[in-house]
């Protein structure tokens, strides 16, 4: 039972040669020290070189052989992902500096002439045997990083994620809107960014990497509110211009809350950034009778002109104490409506294109799926401008 234990405890060494005496006289020198399979062809060898529960550590192969020669037989191998790592040493009576030289460019990572000479061919093979156990470490080390990495990562992501709905869910709770308003917004934001990724006012800043960084941060929009009064926040009805001055602030209140939140992280955090134009910009106007800045056209940052186009919708569809909601086809009505002064024009004409798809997104994230039902009616598609 030991020395059974301590034979699959050693290393492989696959020797593969034409000539019986050679196979035998190089398995006789090498079996006292390790286990020793033994081919007689390029076609065995590569079975053998490719069994996985037994796959060799280490390949003496010769290079003149019958049917697939052995630079046939050490190209196939270092072509094959199971086998490419496995070293190779040729064992060959060629001995011209082109011949090695053709040898190592297949992946050899040595040679060995005939006649063998036992105690080269023992320390040879013990030397690479070495570095091969070596390198397999590290490739097992390198896995086991990038596997940890990439879990971390997702650890990390999924963090992101919960602050992010758990601090946008905290605005929404003393608000008059619901918990899926920000879910609604946040796929309408998506949807918008996806039709206008390839437009060529956009197509820059659109990409794939920042239209997932925008879906992360669409739901801190609001967050501001939860600086402003009750008194004001939840008022049922129109503001006085007092109330409304005051209500205006939440855009600054909510990128200074991101803002510090970024500060004491000590770095840049994209999605944060990106969280910080939504905040602080997604109640202007492309005609600049918006607020806080007044900003105008493409001093706008993208991601508030396409929050705008969502916030308004949602807020047009939405039934609140105050209100009744809209049809969706008197809501996309508005935002045509408001093409050019309200909003830049290109995303409302992404947003006419998409328009079912707004619909659709209201509808599975509807806050009472009957009252929604019966208010966003079936009507013909929104087309046209």
């Amino acid at each position: 039972m030991t020395e059974d234990l301590e034979t699959r405890r050693r290393q492989t060494v696959l020797v593969v040669d034409d000539t019986p005496d050679n196979l035998a006289l190089v398995a006789g020198l090498l079996k006292d020290h390790y286990r020793v399979r033994i081919a007689n062809g390029g076609e065995k060898a590569l079975r053998l070189a490719s069994d996985p529960g037994n796959r060799p550590d280490l390949i003496l192969l010769d290079i003149m052989m019958p049917g697939m020669a052995g630079t046939e037989v050490c190209a196939r191998l270092k072509a094959d992902p199971l086998t490419r790592d496995i070293p190779v040493i040729f064992l060959t009576a060629m001995s011209a500096t082109e011949d090695e030289k053709a040898g190592l460019e297949l992946g050899a990572v040595d040679f060995i002439t005939k006649p063998v000479n036992p105690p080269i061919v023992l320390a040879r093979v013990a030397t690479h045997l070495k570095l091969k156990e070596a390198a397999d470490f590290l490739r097992d080390q390198n896995a086991f990083l990038e596997a940890e990495v990439a879990r971390r990562t997702r650890e990390l992501a999924a963090i992101q994620d919960v602050t992010i709905l758990a601090m946008a869910s905290l605005a929404e709770t003393r608000d008059n809107e619901t918990g899926n308003h920000i879910r609604r917004t946040q796929h309408y934001v998506k949807v918008l960014a996806e039709q206008l990724k390839t437009h060529p006012r956009f197509v820059d800043v659109l990409t794939e990497r920042f239209i997932a960084t925008l879906f992360k941060s669409a739901p801190l929009h609001d967050i501001g509110k939860v600086g402003i009064p009750d008194g004001i926040l939840l008022k049922p009805g129109r503001f006085e211009p007092h109330e409304f001055e005051i209500m205006k602030t939440h855009c600054r209140l909510g990128r200074d809350a991101v803002q510090q939140a970024e500060d004491r992280l000590g770095l840049e955090v994209e999605f944060l950034t990106v969280a910080k134009e939504i905040a602080y910009s997604h109640q202007e106007k492309w005609d600049g009778s918006g607020y806080p800045e007044g900003l105008v056209g493409d001093a706008i940052p993208v991601s508030a002109r396409l929050m705008a186009v969502a916030d308004v919708y949602d807020a047009l569809i939405s039934r609140r104490v105050y209100k009744a909601g809209m049809t969706h086809a008197q809501a996309a009505q508005v935002i045509d409506e408001g093409r050019g002064e309200h909003f830049d024009p290109d995303v409302v004409d992404a947003f006419l294109a998409v328009a079912e798809q707004f619909r659709a997104i209201s509808l599975r994230y509807a806050d009472d799926h009957e009252e929604v039902v019966s208010t966003l009616a079936v009507v013909a598609p929104v087309g046209g401008r």
